[in-house]
Formats: C-alpha cells, structure tokens, sequence
C-alpha cells in the first residue's frame, strides 16, 4: 500500500524511494511492530530473531576469493556480507536508492522472491547488469536459500570514489 501510494507520486525513482525511506521511518517512530515487511523488503538491516534458523552462504569477492557465512532466516545478504567485512558499499543503506550493493547470484537464484519494480529500477542502473543481477539488500534469507552463492561484479558505480574507501556502519 505504502509503496503503490509513492510509487503514484511525480517523482523520480531515486526521490520516490528516498521519500518512501522517510515514511517508513515515521511509521516505525509511532508504530515499531507495523513496519515488519517492509523494514525487510526496503530499508533495515538484521531482521531475523534470536534463535531463528540459521543460513549459510557463500559471497566471492572480487578476487574471486570465497567467503562462507551464517546467517538467520530474516537477515539480508549485505548487511551479513558487511558483517564478514565483505567490501560491498550499501551507499543508500538498503532504501533502494543505489545499485551499490549489485551481486550475481549464483546459485538458489529461483527460490529468491521476485524483484520488485523499485529493485528492478536501481538494477537498471548498475554497470555489468547480468540476468542473474540482484541487489543484496533486497535478498532476504530463507531456509530454502541456505547454500546461497552470490559473487560480487567487478565494479559497482560510486565504489571507491575519489580513492576512498567505503566503511560499514
């Protein structure tokens, strides 16, 4: 509902989404328990409970070095991947206002729910766009995905900006 409303508005995509963030945000400051699907979906970051089944995946850099990590059903891959000091930017932190968290998936990439149009416009933006192109943020683990293979692409836009590089929150 909160999306079709924003989406409805005359904005751009990365203003709508940016505007659809500062909502969810109010919603959570008068509301904390109505914001759980879309603080999974949109903008949030470990979402799983204690205790909450646990998923093992694995995320190839771009050094083609494999990291396997555990997870619960609930987190989102780049928050995890950040978590395992895993160099994916994040710049929008999960609002759906970047591709800075562009992935390929390389395994289990059926059983992921289908992307939204908001993810499918950011994706759009992504320099080295595959079919199997997804953003991080917006994988969300189940038990069906435990055994998950993601790979970073080579290059995301804004990634090492002016030299710099990016650190986690």
């Amino acid at each position: 509902m909160l999306s079709n409303f924003i989406r409805k508005i005359a904005l751009p995509t990365s203003s709508r989404n940016i505007a659809k963030a500062v909502v969810q945000q109010q919603i959570k400051k008068t509301n904390p328990n109505a914001m759980s699907y879309l603080q999974i979906r949109s903008h949030g970051g470990s979402t799983s409970k204690p205790g909450a089944a646990p998923v093992t995946i694995k995320v190839i850099d771009r050094n083609g070095m494999e990291h396997e990590m555990t997870g619960g059903v609930g987190d989102n891959v780049m928050y995890l991947a950040h978590k395992n000091d895993i160099d994916i930017e994040g710049a929008c932190e999960a609002s759906l206002a970047c591709c800075t968290c562009h992935v390929y998936v390389e395994s289990c990439f059926d059983e992921l729910e289908e992307a939204e149009e908001e993810e499918e416009d950011m994706l759009d933006l992504a320099p080295f766009l595959r079919e199997n192109s997804r953003l991080s943020c917006q994988i969300i683990l189940t038990k069906e995905l435990d055994g998950l293979t993601v790979r970073l692409p080579s290059a995301t836009r804004n990634f090492y900006v002016d030299g710099h590089k990016p650190s986690h929150h």
